[in-house]
């Protein structure tokens, strides 16, 4: 059995929580929050803690906290030379204090606290100072269902930075078409088909090759006409700036 203390509660501790709780080769001993009332709902699943001198021995503590809290947190752990690990995707593994043994455990996904996730859909991206902690945390994502993939931190950099891309960047867009669509009262909700075959395509198609669209055929007459429905200057920024990035990649003429 492997026992593991959390320290957070944001959407990724709630998540990895959830987890491991319900993983039968998992133990969850703690949670830790400097606002314990956030873990209330959680007090009868698990002991709950908001004074780091309270924290017991564990084979794993994990850091879900913010990039900036890393360093500070890892400091104040009143223990050494145990595993500690944060799951950050831009934070160094030196972040961690010295102290301890260091590992990363990031979970390359989206989470929300209301939206349930199936961890088989989530790959860990695992980086570790030594072998024996990085086998240790790929059984750990294992016993969640997690695929695993080992990471220097550079990559894991690359990859935090191209999923806000495909994450954060796209979902903007979303909002971006919600607020086209609202404008003259058509209903976004018929796109949604058009976004989950936009992102099955991928699956099997490289993005190049899956691209479509008037800026990839030069289509000059439609660019312009989109370009005079927006009325909001900032979606025509948006507009012209993808567009562009469209036509260099596939060398076409700018608009």
């Amino acid at each position: 059995m492997i026992s593991v203390i959390i320290l957070g509660a944001g959407n990724v501790a709630t998540h990895l929580f959830k987890a491991f709780n319900s993983a039968n080769q998992v133990t969850v001993k703690q949670w830790y929050n400097r606002s314990i009332d956030t873990l209330n709902p959680y007090k009868n699943e698990v002991e709950i803690i908001d004074d780091l001198a309270q924290l017991k021995e564990a084979d794993l503590y994990i850091l879900a906290v913010s990039d900036d809290a890393i360093k500070t947190l890892s400091s104040q752990l009143p223990f050494e030379n145990r595993l500690v690990v944060h799951t950050s995707g831009a934070a160094g593994i030196y972040d961690i204090d010295k102290k301890h043994k260091r590992g990363v455990f990031y979970p390359l996904q989206t989470f929300s606290k209301t939206a349930a996730i199936d961890f088989a859909n989530v790959p860990i991206c695992i980086e570790a100072v030594e072998t024996p902690e990085y086998y240790f945390l790929k059984d750990l994502a294992k016993s969640i269902g997690s695929p695993t993939k080992k990471v220097n931190t550079d990559q894991r950099k690359v990859l935090h930075l191209a999923a806000v891309f495909v994450n954060n960047f796209t979902n903007q867009l979303y909002r971006v078409a919600h607020e086209i669509t609202e404008s003259e009262g058509a209903e976004f909700d018929l796109l949604k088909p058009l976004i989950l075959e936009t992102a099955k395509k991928v699956q099997n198609l490289s993005p190049f090759i899956a691209q479509t669209g008037p800026a990839k055929r030069n289509d000059t007459k439609t660019l312009k006409r989109h370009l005079k429905l927006l009325q909001d200057p900032h979606h025509k920024d948006i507009y012209n700036l993808i567009t562009s990035s469209i036509q260099h990649t596939h060398g076409r003429k700018k608009l």
